[in-house]
Order: structure tokens, then sequence, then C-alpha cells
């Protein structure tokens, strides 16, 4: 899925805000969750997004662990750029490598995104609002009120993760995929 949105994503207006069909949607996640092989090529590319974004949600604990919630959602408090990064740099530490690779494809695919904006009208901005509530939610469930607030915290966060991708995991980030 990541390849294909590396490879379509930066050439698709709206990638990860426009969704696929339905139905499509519904069937290929049944093949895909009953271990039949798929060919995601074949489909719409809206489709592959919105199963990316769905088997995000399905992380138990969420991808950036929804026990560092509380640090992740003041990261931002933090005094300058430098110091922002380097507390996610120290954040990111206290993740399982797991996520921790699947994080650097993550952002090295939306950076690819980002930086066709013009082109795709995803922007860190758009693409953050559309792909943060994938990436971390708090452990308890709270009011619609507290959770909007916690969204647009983390929709921040996510857009400061896209722009500055390359100085939080590395310049390699952008060849994570090499030539497709």
């Amino acid at each position: 899925m990541l390849s294909l949105l590396y490879q379509e994503g930066p050439s698709t207006k709206g990638i990860f805000r426009r969704s696929g069909s339905a139905k499509t949607f519904k069937e290929l996640k049944e093949k895909l969750d009953s271990g039949t092989e798929v060919d995601l090529a074949r489909e719409s590319i809206f489709v592959t997004a919105s199963l990316f974004k769905d088997f995000l949600r399905n992380i138990p604990g969420s991808i950036l662990s929804s026990q560092l919630c509380d640090k992740w959602v003041s990261v931002l408090d933090q005094g300058n750029n430098e110091e922002k990064i380097k507390s996610i740099q120290r954040l990111i530490e206290h993740l399982p490598r797991a996520n921790v690779v699947l994080l650097r494809y993550i952002f090295g695919v939306l950076h690819g995104i980002e930086m066709r904006s013009e082109e795709n009208q995803m922007n860190a901005f758009n693409l953050a609002v559309c792909i943060a509530p994938s990436l971390l939610w708090p452990p308890v469930s709270s009011t619609p009120d507290i959770e909007s607030e916690f969204i647009k915290k983390i929709s921040s966060l996510v857009q400061f993760l896209i722009e500055n991708c390359c100085r939080i995991f590395g310049d390699e980030i952008t060849s994570l995929f090499g030539e497709i």
C-alpha cells in the first residue's frame, strides 16, 4: 500500500481526503483480512488510501502509542523548533522498532506528497488533518469537545512532523522506496 501511495499519491489530487468506493473498500478489506492475495495496483488509489488509514486505526494503542499521548500532545508547547524536534526524537525512541520503521515509511510517503502539493492540493496541513486521527488517539474515550480539541493538537503535531520529517527521521527518508 505504501509503495502505491508513494508512486501515485504525489500526482493524485486530494489523496487521503477523497474516499474510494465503500463497496470495493469492504470487499478488499475482507480479502486482506482473510489472507487472500490482492492486486491493489488494479484498484483506485483512493481505496488504497482508505485501506491504509483503516490499517493504521487498527494498530492496538496507535502507532504513536496512546500511552505517550500526553507527551505527544505537549511537544508543540515546547520552545523553538530544535527543542521540539529533539523531544519528538526522544519520544520516538520509546516506540517499538516496528512502529518506528513504519513511521519512517509513512512520513517518506507524506513528504513526497507534500512536495507536490501544488499539483495534488495536499499540503502538510491538509495531509495532517486527514491522517492524524489514524496515527494517535487518547487511551480512554472522552467528550466530543475534548476529542475535537485533541484532534486539532494531533493534526498540528503531524503537520510539524511532515514539515520537519527529514530533520526528525534523517534525509534518507526521501529515498526509502529507492527508484520504483
